[in-house]
């Protein structure tokens, strides 16, 4: 990897490239690998502050807020992973070595999208502040958390179209922000294409 297309985790603060999630109104956030609440079951971002994105995908977030806020007037965007450097999506691809789980990950050799600050992992809060049902929780690592089986599950009854319905509205603000998601996670989105992100943007290390 190119020094010039990487950076420290520590120097992201004083970078023009990043920005931090307490810039943007109208989210609300829950880090889930800042604390325990998660699938390895520890804190892996501390000492660091991961509360960032690259501008280009903060921008974006700021218009799927503002799409929320016309369509579902009440209901919060919140983000549960932004940032992840790459020595923690480097642990998380071990912690799920030899499970058949890591389809879930992108391998860090190739890097993750969450690397460059532009990806996010993300789901809704209704007027009264709770998550809504969207039929997993975040990193539920089964079938049923994947988009593109969707419409059989409703089918066999193991989805219900409320939950349905609950993805549908987080995918039309990221989609209408210009994210785009993926066949194997509902919350999970990119911003912009992959291979030119992975090609011209800094990796956090």
């Amino acid at each position: 990897m190119s020094p010039l297309l990487s950076i420290a985790s520590e120097d992201v603060a004083s970078s023009a490239e990043f920005r931090h999630l307490s810039t943007i109104p109208g989210i609300a956030v829950d880090l889930r690998y800042a604390g325990p609440n998660n699938f390895v079951g520890r804190d892996l971002y501390s000492p660091y502050d991961c509360a960032w994105l690259h501008v280009e995908a903060a921008a974006a977030l700021e218009n799927a807020v503002a799409w929320l806020m016309r369509q579902a007037p009440g209901h919060t965007l919140l983000v549960l992973d932004a940032l992840r450097p790459q020595r923690v999506q480097e642990q998380l691809w071990d912690a799920l070595a030899g499970t058949g789980l890591q389809m879930y990950l992108a391998n860090p050799a190739r890097g993750s999208i969450h690397s460059y600050g532009m990806a996010l992992d993300v789901t809704i809060l209704d007027p009264q502040g709770a998550e809504l049902d969207m039929g997993t929780g975040f990193d539920d690592m089964t079938d049923l958390s994947h988009p593109a089986l969707e419409e059989g599950f409703i089918a066999a009854g193991r989805l219900r179209q409320a939950q349905l319905d609950n993805r549908r509205l987080l995918r039309g603000a990221m989609f209408a922000a210009g994210f785009q998601g993926i066949n194997t996670e509902w919350w999970h989105f990119d911003c912009g294409d992959r291979d030119r992100v992975r090609a011209g943007f800094k990796r956090v290390l």
